[in-house]
């Protein structure tokens, strides 16, 4: 599929024709701000497909953050029973999962 890219003064301006382009699976539209790729507008189907990935990806990178400040410094980590518990306790997982 072709990417449109616009910049951020442009897409504001033509926002309808961004949007029936995206809508219509013309063409992913990149808008970029000072020359720098920032959002993409993709028709909806589409993100419907990809929810599951983009879960997935969003949260590899939360725990490339996490493992980058524990190597930074050890002593930030907890048991993990400690954590368990408190996911427990909030509903977030089941218990002896």
């Amino acid at each position: 599929m072709p990417v449109k890219v616009l910049d951020s003064n442009t897409a504001r301006t033509q926002w309808r024709d961004v949007l029936d382009t995206a809508g219509a699976g013309d063409a992913d539209v990149v808008v970029a701000r000072y020359g720098k790729p920032m959002v993409a507008v993709i028709a909806y189907d589409d993100f419907v497909a990809l929810q599951e990935e983009l879960e997935e990806l969003r949260a590899s990178r939360r725990a490339a953050v996490a493992y980058e400040a524990w190597k930074r410094d050890p002593d930030r980590a907890r048991p993990w029973a400690e954590v368990e518990a408190e996911l427990v306790d909030e509903g977030l997982l089941d218990a002896g999962s």
